[in-house]
C-alpha cells in the first residue's frame, strides 16, 4: 500500500511503525475471508482491509477521529485470525492498537459510552472491585431485559447477563506465596494471578498449582503483582496499560533475581498475549526495555510449558473433549497443536468444531461494549461446538469459557483441568456433576 506520510509525521516512532505496516498490505482481501465481523455484516469497512484503509486515512491526514471510523474501529474483536490468513504479515494486531491509542486521545465519545468503559477500566482489572461488581450484579440480574431495550444501555444488559449466578470462593492459591515441588525438583515458575480469573473461576490456576507442583515443580504467587493491561490496551487507554505492564515487570523480574524463573506461566491466553508483547509495547522505555523483553521471553502458556515436561501417554478414557482453541492462544500466540496433544496423550478423544478459526465473541470486554455481534459470534461458535458431540469443552481462557457457557449446557473447563485430573488430581467439580 502507498503512503504519503510527512517526514514530521514520521519522527513519531508510534506513526513510523504504523506507515511501516501500512506499507505491506497488498489488498489481497484474504483476510475478508476469516474476518468474523466482515463474516458476520458483509460490510468493506468491517473487514481488516476496511479498517486499514480508515486508518490509513486518519493517521496519514493527522486528523481526529471521527465517529465513523470510530464506529468500524471498535467492532474490531482484535482476535487477530486476519493476521494468521495474511501471506504478507501485515502486522494488524500493532496497528489497531495504535489506531485506538489515536481514538482514545482524539476523540469524545458519547457521555454513557465514557461511562461505561470509565466503569469497565476501574472495575475488571481489580479482584476485590470485580467480586463486588458481580455481587451487585446478581441483584440487578432481573433488569438486564430493560437494559436490552435500549441501544445506549445494552452494556449493561450484557454485563448482568454474563454475570454468574453463584460467586466462587476466594481461593488461597490466588494469595502471594510459594508452592514447593512434591517430587523431584523439576523447575521454578512464577504464576499470573490474573484479575478476573481469580474471581470467576480460581479452580484454574488451583489446577494449575496441583498439576506442577506434583510433577516436582516450584510454583511462586509473586506480591505485587498487577493486571497484565490487556483490558485497557484494547480500550486504548495506553498509559494504565503501560503503568500495569511496568507493575508486572518489575514483580517478576525481583522473583527472577531472588531465586530464577524456568517460566511465566499463564492460564489465560488473553493475558498471555498481551504479556508477550511487553517487550514491545515498552520498547521505548529507557528504564524498561530490556527487563520487559526479558520477560516476554519468560512468558509461557501453561500448555507450552506442560509440553517441556515429557509428560507420561495414558491409557485412553471414555471421554470426547471438543478443544476451543480460543483466539489469543492460536492468532495471538500461534498455540495450535499442543493443547491438543497433551489432551490426547492424557487419553481424552480430542475434536476439533467446525470454523474452529471463528472467534467467540467474548474478545476481552468485547462481549460488554458489543453486545448484538458478540451474541450472534457466540451461538455460531456453540452450535459447531455442539455438533461434535462432546462429553466436554475445553479451552485456554476464562473469556471463552464465560461466554460460551452462558449458551450450552455442555461442561466448558480449562484444559489444565482436564490435565490435572488426568495425572493424579481432583475430579472436575463440573464433570462430576453431570
Amino acid at each position: 500500500m502507498q503512503t504519503n506520510f510527512t517526514a514530521e509525521q514520521l519522527a513519531d516512532p508510534a506513526v513510523a511503525e504504523a506507515e511501516g505496516i501500512l506499507r505491506k498490505c497488498v489488498h489481497c482481501g484474504f483476510c475478508t475471508a476469516t474476518c468474523p465481523t466482515y463474516v458476520t455484516l458483509g460490510d468493506e469497512l468491517d473487514s481488516p482491509r476496511g479498517r486499514i484503509y480508515l486508518i490509513k486515512d486518519m493517521l496519514e491526514n493527522g486528523r481526529d477521529a471521527d465517529r465513523d471510523t470510530v464506529t468500524h474501529i471498535d467492532r474490531c474483536l482484535s482476535c487477530l485470525s486476519c493476521v494468521t490468513t495474511c501471506p504478507s504479515g501485515v502486522d494488524y494486531m500493532h496497528l489497531v492498537d495504535h489506531a485506538r491509542v489515536h481514538i482514545e486521545e482524539t476523540y469524545r465519545r458519547p457521555l454513557i459510552d465514557r461511562f461505561t468503559r470509565s466503569l469497565l477500566a476501574m472495575v475488571l482489572p481489580y479482584p476485590e472491585r470485580f467480586r463486588l461488581a458481580l455481587r451487585l450484579a446478581r441483584l440487578g440480574r432481573p433488569l438486564a431485559g430493560l437494559f436490552n431495550r435500549f441501544e445506549a444501555l445494552k452494556p449493561f444488559g450484557a454485563m448482568l447477563e454474563l454475570a454468574p449466578t453463584v460467586l466462587a470462593p476466594r481461593s488461597e492459591t490466588a494469595a502471594p506465596g510459594r508452592h514447593a515441588a512434591k517430587a523431584e525438583s523439576r523447575g521454578r515458575v512464577a504464576i499470573l494471578t490474573g484479575c478476573a480469573q481469580p474471581v470467576l473461576d480460581p479452580g484454574i490456576n488451583a489446577a494449575t498449582i496441583e498439576l506442577l507442583t506434583r510433577l516436582g515443580v516450584e510454583v511462586v504467587v509473586p506480591k505485587g503483582e498487577a493486571c497484565c493491561g490487556a483490558l485497557v490496551h484494547h480500550m486504548g487507554r495506553e498509559d494504565q496499560a503501560l503503568d500495569q505492564a511496568r507493575a508486572n515487570v518489575d514483580v517478576w523480574t525481583r522473583e527472577a533475581a531472588a531465586g530464577g524463573l524456568d517460566a511465566i506461566v499463564i492460564t489465560a491466553s488473553g493475558c498471555g498475549t498481551t504479556i508477550k508483547d511487553y517487550g514491545h509495547m515498552l520498547r521505548l522505555d529507557p528504564e524498561y526495555a530490556e527487563k520487559a523483553a526479558k520477560v516476554s521471553a519468560l512468558a509461557k502458556d501453561i500448555t507450552e510449558y506442560l509440553a517441556t515436561l515429557d509428560l507420561p501417554v495414558l491409557e485412553r478414557r471414555d471421554i470426547a473433549v471438543t478443544y476451543h482453541s480460543a483466539c489469543s492462544m492460536q492468532h495471538g500466540q500461534k498455540i495450535t497443536t499442543v493443547p491438543k496433544l497433551l489432551l490426547k496423550a492424557a487419553g481424552f478423544t480430542v475434536r476439533d468444531p467446525a470454523e474452529g478459526h471463528l472467534c467467540c465473541g467474548s474478545a476481552g470486554t468485547y462481549n460488554i461494549l458489543q453486545p448484538d455481534i458478540s451474541r450472534t459470534l457466540k451461538m455460531r461458535k456453540v452450535k459447531n461446538l455442539e455438533a461434535t458431540r462432546p462429553d466436554v469443552i475445553a479451552t485456554g481462557n476464562i473469556g471463552c469459557m464465560t461466554q460460551i457457557a452462558t449458551a450450552t449446557a455442555v461442561p466448558i473447563l480449562h484444559t489444565v483441568e482436564l490435565l490435572n485430573w488426568a495425572y493424579g488430581g481432583k475430579r472436575p467439580a463440573k464433570l462430576a456433576a453431570t
